[in-house]
Order: C-alpha cells, then structure tokens, then sequence
C-alpha cells in the first residue's frame, strides 16, 4: 500500500511542478486587483470539482476575501446573475471540452466577465476559447482504469488554496481577520487570545 500512496503523491508533484508559474501570477495578479476593486473570484466547476470549487470559497470566506461558487450545470437556470463586468471567474474542467462549460463560457464572454481555464489538456475547445488558461500535466488520475477524478481533483484543489493563500498574503489579511470570521471550533479556541 505504501508503493500506491509514494506514486500518488509522486503524480501529484509532478503536476503541480508542470505549472507555468509566470501564468500562475498573473492569474492571481488579476484576482488581486479585482479584490482590490470590489470584485469577486468566481469558481465554477462540475462533479467532483463542486467540493474543489466550494473548499476554495469556504477558504476565501473565512479570510474575509470575496468568493462565490457558481456551478455550471445551475449557471444557465439563473445563478449567471452572479456575475458582474471584472469579476473573475475560474473554469474548471478537466478536459477542456466539457459540453456545459463550453456552452456557459459563450454566456460569460457576452457579460464581460475575465474568464480564466484551469484544465489538463493543452489542445481543447476552451483553450481556444479562453486566451487565459492555467494548464497542468497529469500522468494518471491513480485508479486502475485512469478515469476516476482523483489526482486531477487534488491538484486543482492544491491550485485554488495557493492562489487564496496567496491573495490573503498579498492583501494584507492578519491573523485576527481570520479570527474574526472564525470564531468557533478548535480553531476559534486556538486563538481567542489573539
């Protein structure tokens, strides 16, 4: 079992690694400046990414940053009034070709919206679609099959928390922020001193 964990983890480096660290930084250039005036990061995603995308807003909540969750199935039955002109909305889809999030980036580009791709395919219709795109490679998903949503899943989740952690950084979040939106739990008897 350990030799399943090590090429786990060992696939999961290995992607993160492939990143272009120069369009990570843009990326959170741009979701900075946003934040900085008035706007919210949008995530959007299907199946398994929903607890990706929600995981990284419940990270934004909590350091007062603003973040919201659209998913792309209930974009298209109202949840696009979400949307304002500069808000910055992350796509993910693993395959880049995903029917619905094809269709709901047409919707985006007509609000104006500074669409961003996170993927794993270099060629897709949404890379042609979305000039901005953060791409990773990935071996192997770590099934059998190399089908279930696994190590992309993780790799993304991992993405989405260093560009919050990174923004709350950048904009000067402190300790007693956090603390503020966090009150209760371990976490909030951890810093009721603070």
């Amino acid at each position: 079992m350990r030799a399943y964990f090590r090429e786990i983890l060992d696939t999961i480096t290995r992607s993160v690694e492939s990143m272009d660290m120069a369009v990570f930084e843009q990326l959170l250039d741009e979701c900075e400046q946003a934040v900085r005036s008035g706007h919210k990061v949008i995530v959007s995603g299907l199946g398994k990414n929903v607890p990706v995308c929600e995981k990284f807003v419940g990270t934004m909540n909590s350091l007062g940053l603003p973040a919201c969750f659209m998913n792309t199935n209930s974009a298209v039955h109202g949840d696009l009034g979400l949307v304002r002109p500069g808000d910055p909305v992350i796509l993910l889809t693993k395959s880049g070709e995903t029917v619905e999030s094809v269709y709901l980036t047409g919707l985006l580009k007509a609000r104006s919206a500074d669409l961003w791709l996170l993927s794993f395919q270099r060629e897709s219709t949404l890379t042609r679609e979305i000039p901005k795109h953060l791409i990773l490679e990935l071996d192997r998903e770590g099934d059998a099959w190399n089908v279930v949503p696994n190590n992309s899943t993780t790799v993304n989740l991992i993405v989405l928390q260093g560009l919050a952690l990174n923004l709350a950084e950048r904009l000067g979040v402190t300790l007693r922020d956090f603390k503020q939106n966090h009150p209760g739990g371990a976490i909030g008897e951890q810093l009721k001193n603070v």
